[in-house]
């Protein structure tokens, strides 16, 4: 076994302020590793230490890679613990202490871990892998002599696998204060399981980004399998999510600042747990530009190039990626002067969810403690992980009633057509999907209010375009949502209410409908998205 790469890539990170441990080994040659980056905030000296059994960063002896920023200076030491002294010592000659070296060598007074002792100092520059690979061999050995080490194996961790269940994760927001309704939670869910990529639009502060957070940490097991990006307006390529080879330094790839392509090459390492990334303000920018690899990687599960094959991998970055099956991607959307709409393009990929805000809901939030606190939920459902990506790339789930589902997707279909948004055969299947998760999920969930929700989440958002074109065909849309077709105008134009037309077949379908015709008549043009 070689450490070099993984030693290249601790001192990388040491650069940066992230304190995330999850992607590096741990355990190496018999001895379980121990890493830090800081607590909290970035530390002035990061660390890696070789533990044998019974040996602990807290009480007692091991191998040593510190890192001090300031002096730029990398050494293996024979490390003591600090907090209690330990019961075993080092048999060394003439041992120099750390707090030696530095006053001897004018490098002024060590941050941290000047009482353990040095063994071997390099500058990270200068670095060569048969060094590195030979010195730690050998202080591993003199280590495992000293202690009487016996080989720490890795545990089998025990995989607990609950089945999923989206009402513990309602359960558990209602407690920290995050209010949704329930039939919301159950469209989200079942869009992100039925296509890894969800838009949430709307108003801005009703609580999108709070929830896309919120599923997550309750998910994951760990923040390293989260990565919340907020989309700067100045995004006109691709290099904020995934970087780009450095023209300047051969064989150098400058990774984003943003940590997206790290979550992307973990997520692929640990196909079996879900990865978030969460796009905020996903169009403040245009989509198409920094976002167009992505897209077409969705749907061809074909590589996105990184850099050439021929370059020499120093960095550890492979030449191509692919999206990993694992990895969920949820955009946030407000709608006002400062953003972009979206493309069909765009838009036929996703589910699209609005969020409304009603005075119900209003009235409940003012009558509640405000304090919302998503800490409370992390990891809560990380048990049913695994079964989340199982039911994720479950291709053999069946729709219910699939006949039905198919005649109102064809009377839509007949409409939108007029309206030149017609949809595709990828729309059609994926709704098709979506009702399969919807009834697997809750099959007290009746079929037409899964088509209910995919027809607003995947086909109404291509609909826009002016009142001489879309008049009649909102009407037209409008007729097929409930059964007295006879009332439908005078509801459009909010002369009666809901409770007034009888039987309604798509209730949510028939609101935003009514919204989209009162922009129609007062602007003379409507889409999807409202201000």
């Amino acid at each position: 076994m070689e450490y070099f790469d993984e030693l290249s890539r601790f001192l990388e990170q040491s650069q940066t302020d992230s304190l995330k441990t999850a992607h590096f080994a741990d355990h190496f040659n018999g001895l379980k590793v121990k890493l830090s980056f800081g607590k909290g905030n970035p530390a002035r000296v990061t660390w890696i230490a070789f533990l044998a059994e019974g040996q602990t960063i807290t009480n007692g002896i091991y191998p040593f890679y510190l890192y001090f920023k300031k002096q730029n200076l990398l050494m293996l030491s024979y490390g003591l613990s600090e907090t209690i002294p330990p019961n075993t010592n080092w048999k060394l000659a003439n041992p120099v202490r750390i707090i030696d070296y530095f006053k001897g060598h004018h490098l002024g007074k060590p941050a941290r871990y000047g009482a353990s002792l040095v063994y071997k100092v390099y500058d990270p520059a200068k670095m060569e892998s048969a060094e590195i690979e030979e010195d730690l061999a050998e202080i591993i050995g003199i280590y495992k002599q000293t202690v009487g080490a016996r080989a720490v194996l890795p545990k089998k961790k025990p995989n607990p696998k609950i089945e999923f269940d989206y009402k513990a994760f309602q359960k558990s927001i209602a407690g920290c204060n995050l209010h949704i309704n329930p039939n919301f939670t159950l469209r989200f869910i079942t869009s992100l399981l039925a296509k890894p990529f969800v838009i949430l639009t709307g108003l801005s502060g009703s609580g999108k980004t709070k929830l896309a957070q919120a599923f997550s940490k309750w998910i994951c097991e760990s923040e390293d399998q989260i990565c919340l990006v907020a989309v700067g307006a100045d995004w006109t390529n691709r290099e904020p999510l995934l970087g780009y080879p450095n023209a300047l330094d051969e064989g150098k790839y400058v990774k984003p600042d943003s940590g997206v392509l790290d979550l992307i090459l973990l997520a692929d390492k640990n196909p079996a747990k879900p990865y978030f990334l969460i796009l905020d303000e996903m169009n403040l920018s245009h989509v198409e530009r920094y976002f167009a690899d992505f897209l077409s990687a969705m749907e061809s599960d074909g590589d996105i190039r990184l850099h050439p094959e021929y370059t020499q991998k120093h960095d550890n970055i492979p030449s191509k990626i692919r999206l990993p099956k694992n990895l969920f991607i949820i955009g946030t959307v407000n709608i006002d002067e400062t953003t972009y709409m979206f493309s069909p393009k765009v838009l036929d990929r996703a589910n699209v969810i609005e969020f409304r805000v009603i005075r119900e809901e209003m009235a409940h939030f003012l009558s509640l403690d405000c304090t919302l606190n998503l800490d409370s939920v992390s990891a809560a459902g990380c048990l049913m992980a695994t079964s989340f990506v199982e039911l994720a790339l479950n291709k053999q789930i069946e729709t219910k009633d699939k006949g039905l589902v198919n005649h109102a997707l064809l009377d839509f279909f007949g409409q939108l057509q007029t309206a030149g948004a017609e949809f595709g055969y990828r729309s059609a299947a994926e709704i098709l999907r979506f009702a399969a998760i919807g009834n697997h999920m809750e099959p007290a969930w009746k079929v037409n209010e899964i088509v209910d929700a995919a027809i607003v989440q995947k086909l109404l958002p291509k609909v826009h375009g002016s009142r001489r074109r879309l008049e009649p065909v909102l009407k037209t849309l409008a007729a097929l949502c409930a059964a007295d077709i006879g009332e439908i105008e005078d509801f459009l134009n909010s002369k009666k209410g809901l409770a007034e037309l009888g039987i309604i077949h798509y209730p949510v379908t028939l609101e935003k409908l009514k919204r989209m015709y009162k922009s129609l008549i007062d602007n003379g043009f409507t889409s999807f998205a409202e201000a």
